[in-house]
């Protein structure tokens, strides 16, 4: 792909000398859904799937900004004085509300610069892109402007503030801690609460994680994701009302049936159940894959799908038609939805005899039940966001333009 994103860039922007290559992951995250912004434990990890990206400082204060995936929509031009999000700058509002959040940090930049993007995280997938391309572009900047005062913890979270403010989803930190974070064949069990963490190898023997995408696809800005995260928080005011709590993450099953009543509203005591329920099921399955108990680790799996679909309602008809499909192959281990939720994909634990029969079975079920194709990955867990060697002969091939 270096050769193409090189060959792309300079036929935008001319010689490629001095440009930097940079690698951004996207993320699956195997059990602990929608408990990051509710102070909860999550256990993510990242993706070779994700997005690269050439980028390279400017003499004045123009931006540009370009992907290989939306050729249509030609290069993206903004300023450094004007630093707004506009809804014609589309997919670059991503890119841009990172520098917009720099500048929040007193990190303004001297110069614009030019970046050209190709990826190859589905759109819409629920493996965050967008997560992916607020961290690549924090890297492209670290780099390019030679900025130390942050750590990759710190990158992370003016990505969340970026997306937060400038794109407005209320999203947790997870995305882009695990993106920033990754480690090559280790999830992170993390505590959103007080971002402490510890790297957990996944040692699966005779398993593959095998990703399904639903090619249903949604947005998070705007889907009914903020609208659960203000549920939740009302959930929160309510208990607090009785309990001396910071977050759902707070509690414990026994604490949250002996005071749930206090919430009063039904669809809100649902949603705090699953915060509080999810919590604790990713907790123990983190013990689980420590001893060794796959099996245990798998039902908790199935278990955080249930919740997900019956008490928060982010699932949807093709999810659930994929994961009761993936229930009922023998060898998988496990399957939930992951993601936001509203479609996207569902992640599955298959012992590996099962893997052919498993994306044989479930493809043509879900086509004949849905009326479209579901895309399978099975995957690798690698590092995080990073830049990459440019060593390579085609880098210093042609001199200036």
């Amino acid at each position: 792909m270096k050769e193409q994103l090189a060959a792309k860039f300079r036929e935008l922007f001319g010689n490629i000398e001095d440009a930097g290559f940079y690698f951004s992951p996207g993320r699956v995250n195997l059990i602990g859904e929608h408990t990051d912004y509710n102070g909860g434990h999550v256990f993510p990890c990242a993706l070779t799937l994700g997005t690269y990206g050439i980028a390279r400082k400017r003499t004045d204060r123009t931006m540009h900004f370009y992907s290989m995936n939306l050729d249509s929509f030609g290069v993206v031009e903004t300023s450094l004085d004007d630093l707004t999000n506009r809804q014609d700058y589309g997919w670059a509002n991503y890119p841009l509300g990172v520098v917009w959040a720099f500048a929040q940090r007193k990190c303004t930049l001297d110069t614009g610069f030019d970046m050209v993007i190709w990826g190859n995280i589905p759109d819409g997938s629920g493996l965050s892109s967008s997560a992916s391309l607020e961290v690549l572009t924090g890297i492209v900047l670290l780099d390019l402007f030679d900025i130390h005062k942050f750590s990759m913890t710190d990158l992370a979270l003016i990505c969340q503030y970026s997306e937060n403010n400038f794109n407005g989803c209320n999203c947790g930190i997870m995305d882009q801690f695990t993106v920033a974070m990754g480690k090559k064949n280790n999830a992170i069990s993390l505590d959103t609460a007080t971002l402490q963490y510890e790297y957990a190898p996944i040692e699966l023997e005779d398993a593959k994680i095998i990703i399904t995408n639903s090619k249903v696809k949604h947005s998070l800005v705007d889907s009914k994701y903020n609208e659960r995260r203000q549920e939740c928080a009302k959930a929160l005011a309510a208990l607090q009302q009785e309990l001396d709590i910071n977050s759902l993450g707070n509690l414990n099953m026994d604490t949250f049936d002996k005071f749930k009543e206090v919430i009063k509203d039904p669809v809100l005591i649902k949603r705090a159940k699953h915060a509080v329920s999810e919590n604790q099921r990713t907790i123990e399955a983190v013990k689980a894959l420590k001893a060794g108990d796959i099996a245990r680790f798998g039902a908790l799996m199935n278990q955080s799908h249930i919740s997900l679909r019956d008490d928060y309602e982010v699932s949807c008809e093709e999810i659930d038609i994929l994961t009761d499909l993936a229930w009922a192959v023998s060898g998988v281990i496990g399957s939930r939805i992951t993601g936001g939720g509203f479609g996207g994909c569902t992640v599955s634990i298959v012992k590996n005899h099962s893997v052919d029969t498993f994306i044989e079975t479930i493809g043509k079920a879900y086509r004949k039940k849905v009326g479209h194709d579901a895309d399978f990955y099975t995957v690798d867990i690698g590092d995080g966001a990073r830049k990459l060697d440019t060593s390579q002969p085609f880098f210093h091939s042609e001199g200036r333009d």
